[in-house]
This record gives structure tokens, C-alpha cells and sequence, in this order.
């Protein structure tokens, strides 16, 4: 089984933080207004939107999805929020859970690389949860408070990410430990909080947080739930804090609290605040192109890159992949196809490498069921083994190296810094619009007019009145 290895000290102990750090932090942030966010931000979020309900819309058919509704109706069949898939009534948090666990099940959801998150299969459902029962219960939520609170969920979830830098390698899930802080802020937000309003959520929030990595290191169903726990818990939270219930009020520097409980005090505090409102992180996520965890994403391309160049898997005789310690904890693992999981397959570098090699490309039917088996595609991977490198950085999710060595004696090396999706190397329009009409088709059997109407109601928002309505009323039907 792959160990941690160990990594470079933060040069100096950070200054200990003042005991309303938590407060003065949901002051910023209740300062906010639709009219600060500069036209870039807006324009990004509604790309996460398009981006997060496609996927969602692609999952119905995803191992552990259909089984999570079922269960989940035969308790609930009413309430003020929806469960896209197959338009079903739950209360929020259940919605929430039901919506995350979708948005994330295709692991086909945008990530902020250096942060190592995944927000908007925790942020959106959250969100959209609280958004139709605040307008069934109390009032409307417009499209511009919306995507105000959008704004501050996903930002802060980025910079809580950058900041306890090494998270995922401590063996926690940063999208859902982080996930349910962030979008904790931004129900409050919905929920008109002020900051002493929004500190309570918060530490509801932190009060609930959990999220380990041994799922995906497992490659087991229950990783693709975490997003909805923590989507559900945020809701829950916030609700409850808005209902007068006191949250902890120390929940980020607290001795006990997020930074010296979960991080050991190796944390950035200073990526959390610093510019904060003026330097946006939200322009700094990227967008996947291929549905499998983000560490074999360069891999990928790589391989994809090897085969233009000439390479077919039959020459290989034997691969090695390079990547830095972290993604290797993550993917490293030879592949073992009998114990036919699709999230295996999708946290297998080895596998989505040799799948690339021989089908020159990545959708997705790649991680599905009989493809997983394909005994030419396990021949490689059993060929390929994937190394722990010590010239990468260690907590780096880009850089990654591939060499080959084929069967007439000749080694080809490859190596990239960056991986596609990523504001360094972006998707085009037309390449992202591919995805989103792509997984509408695939599991909703939407016509492109339908992804089209759901397109332009999320273009659209900050003109909707009610945005939960919007978004819901334009979301195919789905079984």
C-alpha cells in the first residue's frame, strides 16, 4: 500500500490567529453585493452552473445513484426542494444530498487544481436546496442574490482549499471538508444573515464536517456520496442557524478548530484573506474533459499524445507513469479488474492510461460497465506501473511524466506541465459545450433543444426572479 511522503515544513510557524478571525472573516463577506462581482466572475459562474447540471443530468445511470433514490423517496416523497433526477419532492437537506451525490458521481465535476476541490457538486445543490425552500416558504430568491451567494461559497471554498495546502495528503477529502464550510456561507447568504448570522452557519457547518480520502482510495461507491453529505450538512446548517441555533464561534482558529484539528496548524491563513473580494479564484478553476479523477487527467493527454505520434498499444512493452506523491496516493495503485468498480477504474492511472492509448481518447462510456474488463485495455494497464516521482513537486496535481518502452527496444519519454481544462490549457467553447450536450444525452436522452433551453435560462439568471424556479423549470426530465 503507497505511504506518505513526508513534505517540506512550512518555513515558519504562522502567528497565531486573533479569536474572532472566524467573525471578521463573514464581515468581509456580508459586505459583499451582486454589483461588486466584476462580469468575469458572473460569466464563470454560469459556467459552473452549465457545467455542474450537465453532469448531473449525465448521472442517472451511475452506479450508486438510482439505488440512492430509492432509498431516499421511500422516506420522502414531499417537500419544499427538488431532486433533479426524476424531478422528486425532499426536503432540503435531503435534496442537497440527493443532488451532490449526482453532480459528482461521473467524477466529470470542475475542480480548482491547486486547491484540490471539487465545489460545485457541493455549492450548487446547497444552494439550489435553500433557494426553493426560502421561495416556498418566505419569499423569492432572485437570480442575482444567487449567483451573489454562489460567488461566496465558491471562493471561499477555493481559498480554504489553497490554504491547508496538503489536506488531501493528510488523507481528508477537501471537497467535502471545505465544501461544507463554503456553501454553509453561501445559504446563509440566501438566507440574509448578517456576519454574526453567517459565523453561526458556519460553525454549524464545522460542527458536521467530515470527508476522508480512504473512498477514493478504495475506489468504492461511497466516495461519490460525500459530496451530497456534504451539501446536505451546509443546508442543515444553515437552516439551523437561522433558526437561532448558536454555532461554534471559533470554528477556522478555534484549538480545537479547523485549522489546528484537521490541518495541524499547516495552513496559509494569509490565502484566505488576502485580497479577498479584489482577487478572484473563481477565474482559476478548471473544467474537466475527461470524467475520471483530476490526478490522471496529464497522464491522459499524454497518452492521447503518444498515440497521434505514432504509438499503439500492442508496441508497448511496458509504461511508467510519473506523478508527484499526492496523486500518486490518490491513483497509483495497480489496476485489479476483478473487482470490476467503475471508481477503481476512474482513481486508476494505469487504467485510464492504457483506455487513452487504445481508444485515443476519453468520454463517457470509458468508465462504465463492460468497457472496465476489456481484457486488451487490463493487458496494458497490468504493463503499467505508476512511480511516486521525486522531481515533481509532492503536493502538485498538473505536472506528469510517461515513458514507454517498446517492444523493438526504443523508450519515448514524455512529460507536460499542465493538464487540459485547466486556465492554462482550456477547453474550447465548443469542446465544453460538447460535454455539457454530451451528458445530457447520455443520461437524460435530452435533444440539443433541451440543452439549449437549460443553457439560456442559466445565461440568463441575474434577470430571474426566482432563481430555484428558473433552474429546476429548465432541467430535463430525467428518470
Amino acid at each position: 500500500m503507497p505511504t506518505v511522503t513526508s513534505l517540506k515544513p512550512a518555513a515558519a510557524p504562522a502567528p497565531p490567529l486573533a479569536d474572532d478571525y472566524s467573525l471578521r472573516l463573514c464581515e468581509q463577506l456580508a459586505r459583499w453585493r451582486y454589483e461588486d462581482l466584476p462580469a468575469e466572475v458572473v460569466r464563470t459562474l454560469k459556467f459552473f452552473l452549465i457545467d455542474t447540471l450537465g453532469v448531473i443530468a449525465g448521472a442517472p445511470n451511475a452506479p450508486g445513484i438510482r439505488e440512492l433514490n430509492q432509498r431516499l423517496s421511500k422516506w420522502e416523497t414531499t417537500g419544499s426542494a427538488t431532486g433533479l433526477i426524476g424531478k422528486r419532492r425532499y426536503s432540503p437537506p435531503t435534496a442537497a444530498l440527493a443532488n451532490g451525490a449526482a453532480a459528482h458521481a461521473l467524477d466529470f465535476d470542475d475542480q480548482h487544481d491547486p486547491a484540490r476541490v471539487h465545489s460545485n457538486c457541493v455549492v450548487l445543490p446547497a444552494l439550489l436546496a435553500t433557494a426553493e425552500d426560502i421561495s416556498q416558504m418566505s419569499g423569492k430568491v432572485s437570480g442575482k442574490d444567487f449567483l451573489l451567494a454562489y460567488a461566496i461559497s465558491t471562493e471561499l471554498h477555493a481559498r480554504l482549499g489553497l490554504a491547508c495546502y496538503n489536506s488531501l495528503g493528510k488523507g481528508w477529502h477537501p471537497t467535502m471538508v471545505f465544501g461544507t464550510l463554503a456553501a454553509s456561507l453561501g445559504a446563509a447568504s440566501l438566507l440574509k444573515r448578517d456576519a454574526e448570522g453567517m459565523r453561526n452557519a458556519l460553525g454549524m457547518a464545522f460542527h458536521q464536517t467530515s470527508g476522508s480520502a480512504q473512498s477514493m482510495r478504495d475506489g468504492v461507491l461511497s466516495k461519490r456520496l460525500g459530496a451530497g453529505f456534504a451539501a446536505r450538512a451546509a443546508v442543515l446548517g444553515a437552516f439551523l442557524a437561522a433558526d437561532g441555533l448558536t454555532g461554534t464561534r471559533r470554528p477556522l482558529e478555534g484549538n480545537a478548530g479547523l485549522f489546528a484539528l484537521y490541518e495541524r496548524d499547516e495552513v496559509k491563513t494569509e490565502l484566505i484573506t488576502d485580497k479577498l473580494g479584489s482577487h478572484w479564484r473563481i477565474t482559476e478553476y478548471s473544467f474537466k474533459p475527461y470524467p475520471c479523477c483530476r490526478c490522471n487527467h496529464t497522464a491522459i493527454g499524454l497518452a492521447i499524445k503518444l498515440r497521434d505520434q505514432g504509438v499503439k498499444p500492442g508496441d508497448v512493452r511496458e509504461a511508467e507513469i510519473g506523478m508527484g506523491n499526492v496523486n500518486w496516493l490518490t491513483v497509483g495503485e495497480p489496476y485489479d479488474v476483478r473487482r470490476d468498480s467503475v471508481v477503481h477504474a476512474q482513481f486508476n492511472a494505469a487504467y485510464s492510461f492504457a483506455r487513452a492509448l487504445t481508444d485515443a481518447r476519453i468520454d463517457l462510456r470509458s468508465y462504465q460497465k463492460p468497457a472496465i474488463s476489456d481484457p486488451a485495455v487490463v493487458a496494458l494497464a497490468g504493463r503499467t506501473r505508476t512511480v511516486d516521482d521525486p522531481t515533481i513537486d509532492p503536493t502538485a496535481i498538473e505536472p506528469a511524466r510517461v515513458k514507454v518502452t517498446l517492444n523493438d527496444g526504443r523508450v519515448i519519454e514524455v512529460r507536460c506541465e499542465t493538464a487540459k481544462g485547466s486556465p492554462q490549457e482550456p477547453m474550447s467553447e465548443a469542446e465544453f459545450l460538447d460535454k455539457f450536450r454530451g451528458c445530457l444525452e447520455f443520461g437524460a436522452g435530452a435533444k440539443r433543444a433541451d440543452a439549449d433551453k437549460l443553457a439560456a435560462a442559466i445565461m440568463n439568471l441575474e434577470n430571474a426572479t426566482d432563481a430555484g424556479a428558473a433552474l429546476v423549470g429548465a432541467f430535463p426530465q430525467t428518470k
